[in-house]
């Protein structure tokens, strides 16, 4: 019997009550959008901490833009997924291409989503949050930027993610918390009952409830 989660909310409230111990922290969590930031606002809001979002993208393959061969962040901070790029003989000037392409959409939702480019993570306790991961590229580009920032703590936060993702997860963070790890995963949606697309007009919505003033 595969785990499921009725919605987002439902899944954030229990990944919450698992991160109740850092209330004493003051941590800033840092969501991925679009469906992260709905994960992130429960949290946020039952720890009482601050809420601000990361955008790292996806680089698709040549062929199956859905199939991730890495991620990238605004700053060209990069996580390859070498096995699938030497599998696919994805030519370097391929990624290069997708890198920058992905760098103009990551800095569009940075300025519609947190007004901002800017962060100041030092020394903080940073919760890396997202609705779930399978292959966690975009996790680990966003893991491998906010180390660059010099935070006192690195925690990634997921409901539900594959052993081996987590695995490797916890050798980058100085904990992974996470609810469910599920021996046979296919995607992420498998495990919500409710797994609707969150729109840009949600994500805002949420922030700006924060006090983003966007």
């Amino acid at each position: 019997m595969q785990l499921v989660f009725q919605d987002r909310t439902e899944a954030a409230k229990k990944l919450a009550e698992r991160l109740e111990w850092l209330r004493k922290e003051e941590p800033l969590i840092l969501a991925i959008p679009r469906g992260g930031v709905v994960t992130g606002d429960v949290i946020a809001t039952a720890l009482g901490a601050k809420l601000d979002v990361v955008v790292p993208r996806k680089l698709g393959s040549p062929y199956n833009p859905e199939l991730a061969i890495g991620a990238v962040m605004h700053d060209a901070t990069h996580f390859l997924n070498s096995d699938i790029i030497d599998m696919l003989n994805v030519p370097k000037e391929y990624i290069d291409a997708e890198i920058a392409s992905q760098i103009k959409e990551i800095e569009r939702r940075l300025v519609k989503f947190r007004g901002s480019k800017k962060y100041d993570l030092q020394d903080k306790t940073i919760v890396v949050v997202d609705d779930g991961i399978a292959t966690g590229a975009t996790m680990f580009a966003a893991v491998q930027w906010v180390k660059k920032q010099k935070p006192r703590k690195l925690i990634v936060a997921v409901p539900v993610g594959p052993t081996q993702t987590i695995d490797r997860l916890k050798k980058v963070a100085d904990e992974v918390i996470v609810v469910a790890t599920p021996l046979l995963f296919g995607a992420v949606g498998e495990f919500y009952q409710d797994f609707t697309q969150v729109t840009d007009d949600k994500v805002q919505e949420i922030m700006r409830k924060h006090g983003y003033k966007i």
